[in-house]
């Protein structure tokens, strides 16, 4: 008879016993790391959080002789690694690209007393409201001490306030560890944001500058600046003063480059759809110092030449006395076949053609950058139709006629600028330069993508009426989508050194004004500048790139605009 064992008698665990007594040691160490680590996460943040309210309830205010700006600091994601300065004439943002998100710097502008003074002298100008370098930087050292001694005195207050709540409100008061966790939070909150700061607001990582509304009206002519300078003793002091701020700013964080006189300047328009707006391209021309206009298509609604001439369209071009690079966009032709509108362009004096015909490829060189391209594939009236066979073939035919015209020549001909109309043309392409195109009627940027904007605000046809009604500035004027194009900057080395991008308003009605300007580095587009090149002067030369499937060497060249 087998024995019927004793189940309350006690039994040998063992080795389940010795394996259970690590893994418990460990564990719980590490929940009690995981549990300290959390409560000084959170005191980080609100240590963080707490200077910053410091920073809003007491500004730091730095002055120079004709301003005063009060300091804070935004934790606001949409405001990280920008310097926002709001006015009542717009607002000036400056932005970085830092390798850490930086908090956001919140910069109250405020006229100083002695404006006033200022603007009695006789024969005042703009630049006598402008600030010194010297002031600027004094200025900045002062508000940036300023600003980190009251960010960490609300960052230790607002964590001591926490830890004395925690301690207080437990059995065992452990003020030791307390005071170990909120010198460890202050540290950390003073470390992190510390740190993200002065990695990114470095002029080296300047990426955008940006000024919106009225601002941006008279910071952006020289005809404007010039026209205040003679009306200066009637002009608000505070006009004058915000706009020798923004200027100030802006030569304060950009890169010297950005500020250098370009060798060579791009005017980029796109889809003007059958309006002639080049008097007003004309003065962007005189007054920004164009080097060469390129359009990027759809200069006509419905693929007929009749509607350019009705409108005028090619006197308007050939008025504006500079290059006129373009490409055929999808609205400028009546059939795949359609050339129309290609050889009534030709026949312009200023007019440069990349591609004047199927398959035949030119690249321009104007004052020393090389502006290659083609046309679009597509046509007006073309719908419900997969066009992405016939988009890569022309890009794929584009790309064979480069690729041997860049082995041919010994200085590896590779285009600064490559222009189609649609984005889909140019998104495979891989340029060492930038691609531009239009079609989308809104400016973008993707890497060295450009996109631009409707010029005309997509021409009359896109445009309403919009009646009046209460309260509404623009009652009767005729909305569209935001008119918008860019300025490309290029120095004597062939670098790209800026865009600048533009939006306007009340075209329609006549009576222009701007309503964004933003700068962007060059840099943040093309990392990698050609070398060896020297650009500028007005040469204007084209060269065949060779047609399809002609491995040549570009070919003679022919000059424009009666040059020999």
């Amino acid at each position: 008879m087998s024995e019927v064992p004793n189940l309350l008698a006690p039994y040998d665990v063992g080795s389940e016993v010795m394996d259970a007594k690590p893994a418990d040691s460990h564990v719980r160490p590490l929940l009690r790391w995981l549990r300290r680590s959390g409560i000084v996460l959170a005191m980080v943040i609100v240590a963080v959080l707490g200077g910053v309210a410091t920073t809003k309830l007491w500004p730091v205010t730095v002055e120079t002789q004709l301003f005063s700006l009060d300091l804070s600091l935004s934790p606001l994601p949409s405001q990280a690694n920008t310097v926002h300065t709001p006015t009542v004439l717009g607002d000036i943002n400056v932005t970085f690209d830092g390798p850490l998100p930086a908090l956001g710097i919140d910069a109250q502008a405020q006229v100083g007393d002695e404006a006033a003074a200022v603007l009695n002298r006789p024969g005042v100008t703009v630049n006598d409201f402008q600030p010194s370098e010297m002031e600027i930087g004094e200025a900045a050292r002062e508000g940036a001490i300023e600003v980190v001694w009251k960010f960490g005195a609300g960052a230790l207050v607002t964590s001591s306030l926490l830890a004395a709540l925690w301690v207080l409100g437990r059995r065992h008061h452990r003020w030791g560890r307390a005071g170990i966790a909120v010198v460890t939070a202050t540290g950390v909150a003073l470390a992190l944001p510390g740190g993200a700061a002065l990695l990114t607001y470095r002029q080296s990582n300047f990426s955008t500058f940006t000024t919106t509304s009225l601002l941006s009206t008279f910071g952006a002519t020289t005809t404007v600046l010039t026209d205040l300078n003679s009306r200066a003793e009637q002009a608000a002091p505070y006009l004058q003063n915000l706009l020798a701020l923004s200027e100030a700013a802006r030569n304060e964080f950009t890169p010297d480059d950005l500020d250098a006189t370009p060798a060579a300047r791009f005017l980029l328009v796109s889809d003007l759809h059958g309006v002639n707006y080049y008097p007003l391209i004309k003065q962007i021309v005189d007054e920004q110092n164009i080097t060469a206009v390129i359009d990027t298509g759809d200069i006509i609604n419905f693929g007929r030449v009749q509607e350019a001439e009705v409108a005028d369209l090619y006197a308007g071009i050939e008025s504006l006395g500079v290059p006129y690079v373009y490409v055929r966009g999808n609205h400028d032709a009546t059939s795949p076949d359609d050339e129309s509108m290609l050889r009534a362009m030709n026949e312009v004096p200023n007019v440069v053609l990349v591609e004047p015909t199927a398959g035949e490829f030119y690249e321009a060189e104007i004052a020393g950058v090389r502006i290659a391209g083609y046309n679009d594939v597509r046509y007006f009236g073309e719908e419900g139709v997969d066009y992405g066979a016939d988009q890569q073939a022309a890009l794929d035919s584009f790309e064979e006629v480069l690729e041997a015209a860049s082995e041919a020549d010994p200085d590896g001909r590779e285009p600064d600028i490559v222009i189609s109309h649609e984005p889909y043309a140019l998104e495979n392409l891989d340029v060492s330069g930038v691609t531009i195109n239009g079609h989308m009627h809104r400016p973008t940027l993707d890497g060295n993508h450009i996109g631009v904007g409707t010029f005309s605000g997509g021409g009359l046809f896109n445009h309403f009426i919009y009646r009046d009604a209460e309260g509404v500035d623009t009652a009767g004027e005729l909305p569209g989508q935001p008119y918008s194009f860019d300025i490309l900057d290029y120095t004597s080395t062939c670098r790209l050194t800026s865009l600048t991008r533009f939006s306007y308003s009340n075209l329609v009605t006549g009576t222009p004004q701007f309503d964004d300007v933003s700068l962007i580095n060059g840099s943040r587009l093309i990392s990698s500048p050609p070398q060896d090149r020297t650009c500028g002067g007005e040469d204007v030369v084209t060269r065949e790139l060779g047609p399809v499937g002609l491995n040549s060497l570009p070919g003679e060249s022919r000059r424009l605009l009666g040059s020999s």
